[in-house]
């Protein structure tokens, strides 16, 4: 039986030959950054900084001590958010986050910060540019915090403009970029986003346990982590300077330098022709899916702007059990909420969920083809 991932939006599969070589050499090697001025300290620590130095490529920014490297997306983003925010402060966001976000501003919440959310379109989950402005309008904000987009649909918020908006409001904007980075051109100075997170096992193709906040210059952050960075090892206090402020504790070399092998991949072969190839698999996904009968799709249609995440589910099926189903056939899906209830909530698929297929660079047109076929039998399958 043929085995097809076609979870990419979890964490992507398979990665780049390179990558896992990278990750090989690397534990094979030894060393670790920034403790020791012997040979494999020395090697450990260029491949850090050329893991920087390829970030700040791919993303359009000349400083690339601006990259702190963290162990996924989550603690990136908690890091901008319990570093920005105090009791008092005013936070604007969408009813499209992921739980990265919507739990550390529940946390926040507690702490006196105000949260607003912004609603989506429920047949889109797109949040309108002029409602989200409106919001932070109403009241002097402090951040706006959205998801560029959404792990559950796919759907693409619109970031034209807002940043330099936001600059001019005096507004902080951060980015969850974790379904986009990747998988879309972005240019952080050109959009004027002040904090992105990122984790680098997804569009990224590195190996999990890796990921990255960029901070703008002028963005004062708290560390959420105090310790031993390398450096100044003679001061009792956190250094002030970017990017060892936020890095306390030994980095992941092995997953750092299996990063920089997929960054190398991505800058090679063109971020922008690995977006072409997935929304090409993406609309031959979408159109086969609105072909067969009792499915229901969710999100933006196949010729709108959107990411590689499509969500549907099946009249008179359980989502656990088309999953289950799928698995049996050789086919990686994923089912339920996402750790995105609330987007659930703005598309009318709460508390049941979705069933999400999202393919990668290296999926096929023969994979979708032959998941689309497993999915239409589905219906003969009691």
């Amino acid at each position: 039986m043929n085995s097809f991932y076609l979870d990419n939006a979890a964490t992507s599969h398979p990665k780049p030959e390179a990558v896992y070589r990278a990750v090989d050499a690397a534990l094979r090697s030894g060393g670790s950054a920034g403790r020791g001025s012997h040979q494999q300290g020395i090697v450990a620590d260029r491949e850090v900084f050329a893991t920087r130095e390829l970030l700040a490529q791919l993303f359009g920014v000349s400083s690339s001590e601006r990259f702190v490297f963290t162990a996924n997306a989550t603690q990136a983003l908690n890091l901008a958010l319990f570093g920005l925010l105090n009791g008092g402060d005013r936070v604007v966001t969408t009813s499209m986050e992921h739980n990265a976000v919507t739990r550390p501003l529940r946390a926040l919440q507690d702490r006196g910060v105000e949260i607003v959310k912004v609603a989506a379109n429920p047949h889109t989950g797109v949040v309108a540019t002029a409602d989200i402005q409106a919001a932070c309008l109403a009241t002097p904000t402090r951040l706006l915090v959205i998801n560029h987009a959404s792990n559950v649909f796919g759907s693409l918020q619109p970031l034209d403009d807002l940043g330099s908006w936001c600059r001019q409001q005096g507004i902080v904007l951060l980015v969850d970029g974790s379904q986009t980075a990747g998988l879309l051109p972005i240019n952080l100075n050109e959009l004027a986003i002040d904090l992105f997170a990122a984790p680098g096992h997804k569009g990224l193709l590195g190996p999990q346990g890796t990921g990255f906040l960029y901070v703008h210059e002028g963005i004062e952050l708290r560390p959420l982590i105090y310790g031993g960075t390398g450096a100044n090892s003679h001061s009792a206090q956190q250094p002030e300077m970017l990017p060892e402020r936020f890095e306390s504790g030994t980095f992941n070399i092995p997953g750092l330098a299996g990063l920089s092998a997929a960054l190398r991949f991505l800058l090679e072969t063109g971020v922008a022709q690995i977006h072409a190839r997935e929304i090409q698999l993406v609309q031959l996904l979408i159109n086969g899916l609105a072909q067969i009968h009792q499915v229901q799709l969710y999100g933006p249609p196949a010729d709108q702007p959107r990411g590689s995440a499509v969500s549907f589910t099946i009249k008179g099926m359980d989502t656990a059990t088309a999953g289950y189903l799928l698995d049996q056939r050789g086919i990686a899906v994923r089912t339920g909420l996402h750790c995105s209830p609330d987007s659930h909530r703005s598309c009318g698929t709460f508390p049941a969920g979705t069933i999400r297929v999202s393919p990668g660079f290296f999926t096929t047109a023969a994979q979708i083809n032959y998941f689309l076929e497993q999915v239409d039998s589905l219906k003969t399958a009691f």
